[in-house]
């Protein structure tokens, strides 16, 4: 006969449904009552001490309590919130205290100061009417943001250097509360800045105890000034949404520029409001997952304008010297190849002749990245032709050429634009160099590589242009 499940008192299945230990939950529950009496019996005694006339021992008193509330609100209140089953909830909102928030706290503890020395009736409304305010400040945030639900549309094509336009949708699922004032921003924003955050524990008691055994975790949130170091996301500004009504649905379009070519990812977003009082900027985190891989620039820069007119100038030479008949003889230009001077008939004209031959339908261009190994050039040089071999692929995808690429741990054409995805991602890489293996074909290649220049097999010579990495052109 199977064992039955032990009878769960109605405080103990209260307990396993909130996922706390009972001992240590009124364990705590019992040290809260204590600070809170010894708390009131300072601000009780420190009035009659402010009636008898001493001063100092009512600011002492007063300050005690005061003291005393405040511990027991860290060592209790963040305790009784790390132990209910509300993680999920609790760790989906970051809250940043503003400057007017952190000059708003001290009035309001300057005053309560003041309501305990004095016992001024007045000062105690005023105190509690502005602790009124932050709770209606964290509540009314809170319901702004619940709510609502975010959708980011990215670009598919991005190139380093060049804007691109996102967009963000934002709905407000609620029937009748419109929100008021939230921000679209990315989950890495302030990277880079000092900002308010709130850092985890420094001082645990008892030591080499599970945070939840511990008596004293303190302080559980303390408030620190702190530099984001790491690597930017897809945008660091903010998408900004005045009035949601009920209901709605709006967009806004955000200019995205990337300055270096590389995968940028952003695994969730933040919704965040400052509404109504500005007091804390609260943040919901909503897991949104979206990545761009930003293409290395095909702007054109000085050694593009100064290369690609003999590029081309060789390539259509090529194609014209393919054919196997004879087409006509003509006058030499500077573009032609050597290989194509008939010798004879320009020893008869007395002035350099070229031979050209039936020119083939197909103009077929391959370009070659030979990845170089790590420190064969410097980091600079290796950019300038990651960019360069993206501005010729980008520039001969436009004209009437049958194109294919070829890398290392990649062969593929003519789609230009799954080349200049791996050109986004390439890094130096050892390995046997390109140039070795490359068989001579039909096609004309554009090989850039940082092999030696007297390195280069003899074949690939009158069927290829080379650029050389960190050593000029051809």
């Amino acid at each position: 006969m199977a064992a039955s499940a032990p009878t769960l008192s109605p405080l103990e299945r209260v307990a396993h449904l909130l996922h706390v230990d009972i001992p240590e939950i009124w364990l705590r529950f019992l040290l809260a009552l204590v600070g809170l009496c010894l708390a009131f019996a300072a601000a009780l005694f420190s009035t009659v001490s402010r009636e008898s006339g001493n001063l100092w021992t009512t600011l002492v008193l007063a300050s005690a309590a005061l003291i005393l509330a405040t511990l027991v609100g860290l060592t209790t209140v963040p305790y009784l919130a790390r132990r209910v089953a509300t993680a999920r909830l609790r760790d989906a909102f970051d809250y940043d205290v503003t400057r007017a928030g952190i000059l708003y706290f001290l009035v309001v503890l300057v005053i309560g100061i003041a309501a305990l020395n004095t016992g001024n009736n007045l000062l105690y409304i005023i105190v509690a009417a502005m602790l009124a305010a932050i709770l209606v400040s964290g509540v009314a945030s809170a319901m702004v943001l619940r709510d609502l639900e975010l959708d980011v549309r990215l670009p598919e094509h991005v190139f380093a250097g060049r804007a691109a336009e996102a967009r963000f949708l934002v709905k407000n699922h609620a029937r009748w509360l419109p929100s008021f004032s939230v921000n679209v921003v990315s989950s890495k924003r302030g990277r880079g800045k000092k900002h308010w955050r709130w850092s985890t524990a420094t001082f645990d008691w008892p030591p080499g105890r599970p945070a939840e055994k511990q008596w004293l975790h303190l302080p559980d949130r303390q408030l620190r000034r702190v530099a984001d170091g790491s690597d930017p996301g897809i945008f660091q500004g903010t998408a900004y949404f005045p009035y949601l009504p009920a209901g709605a649905e709006l967009a806004a379009e955000m200019e995205l520029r990337f300055q270096r070519r590389g995968c940028y990812r952003e695994e969730s977003f933040g919704l965040s409001t400052r509404f109504p009082f500005a007091f804390l900027t609260k943040t919901r985190r909503v897991p949104l997952k979206r990545e761009v891989i930003v293409y290395p620039p095909v702007e054109p820069t000085d050694e593009y304008f100064e290369i690609l007119p003999m590029i081309t100038g060789e390539f259509e030479t090529f194609a014209r010297g393919r054919g196997y008949d004879l087409y006509r003889i003509r006058e030499y230009l500077p573009e032609d190849s050597a290989r194509h001077v008939d010798w004879k008939a320009t020893a008869k004209s007395g002035s350099l002749k070229v031979r050209e031959f039936s020119r083939e339908d197909e103009r077929k261009l391959r370009i070659v990245f030979d990845n170089p190994a790590p420190g064969a050039a410097t980091a600079k040089a290796y950019e300038d032709a990651v960019a360069l071999a993206a501005s010729l692929a980008w520039h001969f995808s436009g004209e009437n050429t049958e194109l294919s690429f070829l890398s290392r741990d990649y062969e593929g054409g003519p789609d230009v634009y799954h080349f200049l995805a791996h050109l986004a991602l390439i890094v130096p890489q050892d390995g046997p160099s390109l140039v070795d293996s490359l068989p001579v074909s039909e096609d004309y290649n554009i090989i850039l590589t940082a092999r030696p220049r007297g390195s280069i097999p003899t074949a690939l010579w009158n069927c290829s242009y080379f650029i050389f990495i960190g050593q000029g052109k051809r």
